[in-house]
């Protein structure tokens, strides 16, 4: 019974003895290798990531200092080059405060100075203080007396000292304050000097270092542990989400092991100078353990490797499993050389088509992301362009509100109203409720109107003639596209002369197309220049709305095509003459709509 009972379990042949007895040992062999490989390299990642966070703390903790540091040196111009050196009772530190801060702009909402009481002695930029404000009561004036030695630094807040304006509205800042020595006729008091730093400024310097770190993130507490930034800092103060950073203050620098609300946590500290703010790096292990993946695919390419000698045993499996995988590859180098529409395999076993499907569908998607970036970055630039349509010339704008002041000192009111009315017409069309394509009956209005105004600033240095076929004024046209013609007509061209001149014609081409044509008498310019003015998009100018010729021109070209646009035609001491092309379009809800998108 014996021998039967082997017989029967015995392999019926070589091939299938020597299959699994190599399949046996390959299993073992497989398991140890794999089990001592795993743990090897289950420490050395953990290093290794640690060290990555230290690295990364490093480099991101110098950046802050360095930003901190420039803050510090502003902060150390504007006291010891400015204030110890004037005298506040006899002058001022306007224009210098207002240097500093120009030098700075990009990192900086505000500058302020104050005595000892409170008082605003000195602000840049220029702004008014709101009512009630009374700075002695805020705990960065407090800290700075209290403390004269040193430097302080605030949490984020909202600035609240100045009333709203485009320069202060909504800013998040850190405050650094620090206590100044006055000097009023001899007389030695003490001040504080207030340097509001935009907020900003570290939240993208701190978000892209989490962007670019998918296994940790990165956060920053003061000394106290109170949060500073965070990229969950929305949760938090939901409460849909808690951070150890009450412990912060008790951790020193380098790497430390905790568990927090269950979950084990690598977390590393740096201490940044000036501040004692603390920059934490949190490494979760559950990130830790997906980050092992690699580890795991390096013991599957071990194990493929080793099964790999199994498959010259049977080379009909060999041949049924890499056939199906050899076409796959085909199609992946197919992508490689970048052709189009790529045939990707799909057959063979159910893991090789599976393989393919999946392949087949991230070209897809991957095809669908790249025209989603390419349909952004139009979006992008049509935003850019459509900002530039908002922009209001300051100079313009003071200069008119004083020619009316003075009118109305003059006592010529009707004057004063005649301004008023013209310039409140020209912001009207400039507005347009947000609209891009207005009609050229409003486009001409508003073109009108800020001639009106012109002539009265320039006392009629010049004169102005608009000649506009009505057949044109219930056709489309894009916002402010006359304007800036006109203004470059006014300051290159006829602002000097004696005689000046500029025509506006608007007309129906022999093409159905519409044309509208502003020429000048004035100093004109050569072929070269001509040709720059729609082509050099890095000339700066230094008068104007900033809205230039070559912005006209594709804002034009980018609502109705490139074959519209402008055309300009000139000859040094014979004049200037802009043409600008659109096609005709009956101006329509549906038909602004369409030219909107």
């Amino acid at each position: 019974m014996r021998v039967s009972i082997f017989k029967k379990s015995a392999p019926r042949s070589i091939q299938v003895t020597v299959s699994i007895s190599f399949s046996i040992v390959a299993v073992i062999c497989m398991l140890a290798m794999g089990i001592v490989l795993y743990q090897r390299f289950a420490l050395r990642s953990e290093a290794s990531m640690t060290e990555s966070a230290g690295l990364l703390l490093e480099q991101t903790t110098r950046n802050l200092e360095d930003y901190l540091r420039s803050m510090r040196r502003m902060s150390d111009a504007m006291y010891y080059d400015v204030i110890k050196e004037t005298d506040i009772s006899a002058d001022s530190i306007d224009t210098q405060m207002n240097l500093i801060y120009e030098a700075y702009k990009d990192n900086l909402v505000s500058i302020a100075l104050y005595d000892e009481q409170g008082n605003l002695l000195s602000a840049a930029p220029v702004g008014v203080e709101k009512d009630g404000i009374d700075v002695t009561t805020q705990i960065w004036h407090k800290n700075a007396l209290d403390k004269p030695e040193n430097l302080h630094f605030s949490l984020p807040h909202v600035q609240n000292i100045f009333v709203d304006n485009p320069a202060f509205r909504y800013y998040w800042v850190i405050s650094l304050s620090r206590a100044t020595d006055l000097n009023k006729g001899g007389v030695p008091e003490r001040g504080v000097l207030l340097v509001d730093m935009d907020y900003s400024s570290i939240e993208q310097m701190l978000r892209a270092v989490n962007e670019a770190n998918s296994h940790q993130y990165v956060y920053l507490a003061d000394q106290y542990g109170n949060i500073i930034y965070h990229p969950k800092n929305m949760q938090i103060s939901a409460g849909l989400y808690s951070e150890n950073n009450a412990s912060i203050s008790l951790y020193d620098d380098g790497s430390h092991k905790e568990s927090f609300n269950g979950e084990k946590r690598i977390v590393t500290v740096d201490t940044i100078s000036y501040t004692g703010w603390k920059l934490v790096s949190v490494i979760p292990m559950g990130n830790y353990y997906v980050g092992m993946n690699n580890l795991r695919y390096y013991v599957i390419m071990v194990v493929s490797t080793t099964l790999l000698a199994m498959l010259f045993l049977n080379r009909f499996v060999s041949m049924r499993v890499t056939k199906p995988l050899r076409k796959l590859n085909d199609s992946i180098r197919d992508i490689e050389m970048g052709k189009n529409d790529p045939d990707i395999y799909i057959g063979g076993p159910l893991e090789v088509e599976h393989l393919g499907r999946t392949l087949r569908s991230s070209i897809t998607r991957i095809n669908e992301l790249m025209d989603e970036v390419v349909e952004t970055q139009e979006e992008k630039r049509k935003t850019e362009l459509d900002a530039l349509q908002s922009q209001i010339n300051p100079h313009f704008l003071y200069n008119t509100l004083d020619s009316i002041v003075w009118m109305i000192e003059d006592e010529k009111y009707s004057d004063a109203v005649f301004m008023i009315t013209e310039l409140a017409s020209l912001f009207r069309v400039s507005l347009s409720k947000g609209k891009t394509i207005i009609s050229i009956e409003d486009e001409i209005r508003h073109a009108r109107n800020y001639m009106n105004i012109q002539k009265v600033r320039f006392k009629d240095a010049f004169e102005a003639d608009f000649d506009i076929d009505e057949k044109i004024l219930g056709m489309c046209t894009v916002k402010l596209v006359v304007q800036p013609i006109l203004e470059n007509a006014i300051y290159y061209g006829v602002k000097d002369m004696e005689d000046g001149l500029i025509k506006v014609k608007g007309y129906i081409g022999d093409d159905g197309d519409i044309y509208i044509e502003v020429s000048d008498n004035g100093f004109g310019m050569n072929e070269k220049q001509t040709e720059l003015l729609l082509t050099d998009d890095t000339r700066v100018r230094k008068k104007g709305s900033g809205v230039g010729l070559i912005n006209v021109h594709r804002r034009i070209q980018l609502r109705f095509g490139a074959q519209y646009g402008l055309y300009i035609e000139s000859e040094p001491d014979e004049g200037t003459m802009v043409r600008i092309h659109m096609p005709a379009v009956e101006f329509t809800e549906e038909n602004r709509r369409k030219f909107e998108k």
